[in-house]
């Protein structure tokens, strides 16, 4: 038993290196926390991001934390462009991609805010911008039979709060595709996990930091590190195992 622990183990942490990671949404929240705890484990990794701003902070951090294989542009996923230059900067840094992590996506409130571009720029960022995305990965792992696409929901499909019918629309689409995606894919080698977090201490939330703070004090919020840390859970386990779904809440976050 214990050098079958240890197999799993060596066989855990050499997982993802050395792998072509695309991480969008990737320069604040989930997704930065996720490209560094990938970089970390020797991935290759691209992120993307809307802001000129966070994407340079972000990559200060990670020189100064001595890694040297993360890259990043800025890019609008909401339009053909942005999904374009992605894909080709993907070719041009990697030519092949392993790994997927669809994150980039706006909050929301109801429909009774905003007006109709207002609603076309989240639907276009939150739903088509994760299917263009996802398209093109396929398109690219098809050709070695693998791969693995990991989608960052939200609780809000399931929990569908009142004051945010826009945004639980987005992300129950995105539970709908993810579930019926992952039974087109699995046949040809690629694997497709939905994550979907409660409250994270993220830009996304609509309270201040040092509140964030003190609800992730309280055990009521998580850390962006918790949900990358759900991420690499997914990513480690062998090609038999998929993680098909899976829910993380904060511990007295009751929802």
């Amino acid at each position: 038993m214990e050098q079958q622990n240890q197999n799993f183990l060596d066989y855990s942490l050499n997982t993802v290196n050395g792998k072509n990671v695309l991480v969008t949404g990737g320069t604040t929240g989930i997704g930065r926390a996720t490209a560094i705890c990938l970089a970390r484990l020797g991935a290759n990794v691209l992120i993307t991001g809307l802001d000129e701003g966070h994407l340079n902070d972000t990559m200060a951090d990670i020189e100064t934390a001595g890694l040297n294989n993360v890259s990043g542009i800025i890019a609008d996923l909401s339009t053909r462009e942005g999904i374009d230059q992605i894909f080709h900067s993907v070719d041009d840094s990697f030519g092949q991609l392993d790994i997927l992590i669809n994150n980039a996506a706006l909050a929301y409130q109801g429909i009774s805010d905003g007006e109709y571009e207002d609603w076309e720029r989240i639907v276009k960022t939150n739903v088509l911008g994760y299917l263009a995305c996802t398209h093109e990965a396929v398109a690219r792992m098809k050709k070695v039979k693998k791969g693995h696409i990991v989608n960052i929901g939200s609780m809000s499909a399931d929990v569908r709060e009142k004051d945010s019918s826009v945004y639980v629309a987005t992300k129950s689409a995105i539970q709908g595709f993810s579930e019926s995606f992952r039974k087109e894919v699995n046949e040809l080698g690629i694997k497709v996990t939905l994550i979907e977090p409660g409250a994270v201490g993220t830009d996304m939330q609509p309270v201040s930091v040092p509140d964030q703070q003190k609800n992730i004090e309280n055990q009521e919020m998580l850390k962006a590190e918790d949900i990358a840390g759900a991420v690499v859970f997914a990513l480690i386990q062998p090609q038999r195992c998929d993680i098909v779904e899976m829910k993380v809440r904060p511990h007295l976050q009751i929802i």
